[in-house]
């Protein structure tokens, strides 16, 4: 698709995710263009809903769960649950989507999120997770060349809430893409992404 096109999205299918994290569902993409993970990292199956309001927005994505989802055999042996910590992740990461959606989003960085509160888990028998983000303020700094997107973001397994993530933050930034990866170069290093 068009990238005036994938502006006006406001559901996305797995094919489109997976397209998305691989760089190929938008023909038009400026360089460095925000992507999601790829799996196993990917840690959405569907956008159901993306709205738009100005600063403010929502989006909605489902995950299905899987018996053999590679974290269950590992975290933990004898007593399988899903890291609470990729739920925290799905939410920057739909943030990030955000942000890709509302403009031309360079590289995408979670920024961090002011609270998480869990109160129930994921196990390997479960049906669907659902993650539901409230943009409370989306910002384009142009002469900065970034984006900045803050949420609250819920989950949801089978229905029930689940975890809360206040206040994530994702950024989208110009020019710190390491795309000759595995190569040694100058962005081959993490560190500190502004000293000043």
């Amino acid at each position: 698709m068009k990238l005036a096109e994938f502006f006006e999205r406001t559901q996305l299918s797995k094919e489109e995710i997976l397209a998305h994290a691989y760089g190929r569902l938008v023909e038009d993409a400026p360089a460095d263009f925000i992507r999601l993970p790829a799996p196993p990292m990917l840690m959405l199956d569907r956008v159901t809903l993306v709205e738009r309001n100005g600063a403010r927005g929502k989006i909605i994505a489902e995950k299905d769960v899987r018996l053999d989802d590679w974290f269950f055999p590992c975290h933990f042996v004898g007593d399988p649950v899903q890291p609470g910590c990729l739920g925290v992740d799905a939410i920057w990461q739909l943030i990030g989507l955000y942000i890709g959606m509302c403009g031309p989003a360079k590289s995408g960085r979670a920024l961090g999120c002011k609270e998480v509160e869990f109160r129930g888990q994921i196990r390997p028998h479960n049906k669907l997770v659902r993650f539901e983000v409230e943009i409370r303020r989306y910002t384009n700094l142009v002469e900065q060349g970034a984006q900045l997107a803050i949420g609250t973001g819920k989950v949801f397994v089978d229905d029930e809430h689940i975890y809360t993530v206040a206040d994530a933050k994702v950024g989208g930034f110009s020019d710190i893409a390491y795309t000759d990866y595995p190569l040694a170069s100058e962005r081959a290093f993490g560190g500190i992404m502004e000293r000043g």
